[in-house]
């Protein structure tokens, strides 16, 4: 018998032979802090069926909203301010102490190192005060699986990264195995949104601000170019866009000495539509890559922040029905950063027998293939993605 503390309380743990791991349900604590929001979550369940207990995220747009972008320093401050708040909240949410969970599960990058670094030390000093395992989640493999949290998609299938950092195509084979067909080679799309945001006089984030705008535009007015689209394969490129968009915008103002409200619309829908234009075209490549390896079950999923575009969404759901696959998009909430995911990675890792400990690291890289040859270069702290 062991006794632990944790937020004044005082436990005793009996040890005692537990069932295995692989069988039994599990009851997961998850941390979340790559970027701009802080978070905690409580998920239950096995490998395939799990249901998320509570989910609690402190968003930081007032913060950073005088910057136009996120400011690390500034992000990293919150994180350290929030998370324990975050924690209470969630585990107040889901109506059980620490004693009744199985483990914690924590980003441990990639992302912004002040902020994986905040939510990794918070992870460790629970663990210490509770005796609980820590286990490291991949930002990113947290995106990957919420179609196994939201859907119980089974292994492999072919899964779309698409958020303000990350642009990527990957098969998903197991829970930290993925091999990546393609993906940015500059900005990632939510990067670009933001960008375009900006040069329109939109607020932050771009994303929704862009498409709102979009609804009232006509696409066809400022066509913007396809990057890569006459290209094989299934990289993608956007930093032309914002360029392209800049130029359009500078000789509009030049001609009229500003912008009107529907020239900022056409301006945005002609974006807009560019972006789902790349991203359906190298979708469909994807999906002819993914089906040809036979999966006994198709599926295409979508996860990330841009997977909330209404847009995109509804190009995504044509080309995948008509290749015959089933389309996954999680909920809105679970598309942007959260800790459910984090949560539900991590119990995916501990049901295969895998933790880590006091010496486990935060890393601002970690590409989840890291077969592949890295698409944005390498530098001393290994791939970039």
């Amino acid at each position: 018998m062991t006794i632990v503390h944790a937020q004044g309380q005082c436990y005793l743990r009996m040890k005692q032979v537990q069932p295995d791991p692989m069988t039994r349900e599990l009851t997961i604590l998850g941390l979340e802090s790559s970027c701009d929001d802080t978070a905690a979550a409580v998920v239950r369940g096995v490998a395939g069926q799990a249901r998320v207990l509570a989910s609690v995220v402190y968003g930081q747009t007032e913060l950073h909203a005088d910057f136009g972008g996120v400011v690390p320093e500034i992000a990293a401050r919150a994180h350290a301010e929030k998370l324990d708040l975050c924690v209470e909240e969630a585990m107040a949410k889901a109506g059980i102490g620490f004693d009744a969970l199985d483990a914690i599960a924590v980003t441990a990058g990639p992302g912004l190192i002040g902020g994986v670094l905040s939510g990794v030390m918070c992870a460790k000093g629970l663990a210490a005060a509770t005796g609980l395992p820590i286990v490291g989640v991949n930002h990113l493999a947290g995106h990957a699986l919420t179609p196994r949290l939201t859907d119980g998609a089974p292994f492999p299938y072919l899964m779309l990264l698409v958020s303000g950092g990350h642009c990527q195509f990957l098969i998903a084979e197991g829970p930290e195995r993925f091999s990546r067909l393609g993906g940015t080679i500059d900005d990632a799309p939510g990067e670009a949104f933001d960008k375009t945001a900006r040069l329109l006089g939109l607020p932050q984030p771009g994303g929704p601000h862009v498409e709102r705008e979009a609804q009232s535009g006509d696409a066809n007015r400022y066509p913007m170019p396809r990057p890569l689209l006459d290209r094989p394969g299934c990289d993608m490129s956007f930093s032309g866009l914002k360029t392209a968009l800049l130029r359009a915008r500078d000789s509009v103002v030049a001609e009229k000495g500003g912008l009107t409200l529907q020239d900022r619309a056409d301006l945005a829908a002609g974006f807009q539509s560019a972006v789902a234009a790349i991203l359906t075209e190298k979708s469909r490549r994807a999906l002819l890559e993914y089906v040809a390896l036979k999966p006994a079950k198709r599926s295409f999923a979508v996860a990330g922040g841009v997977a909330a575009n209404s847009v995109i969404r509804a190009a995504l759901m044509d080309v995948s029905a008509k290749l015959d696959t089933e389309f996954i998009a999680p909920p809105l909430a679970l598309c942007t950063d959260n800790a459910a995911m984090i949560a539900y990675a991590g119990l995916e890792r501990f049901a295969a027998g895998k933790s880590d400990d006091m010496a486990l690291s935060a890393r601002p890289r970690w590409p989840l293939d890291e077969r592949s040859p890295a698409l944005l270069g390498s530098g001393k702290k290994g791939a970039k993605a």
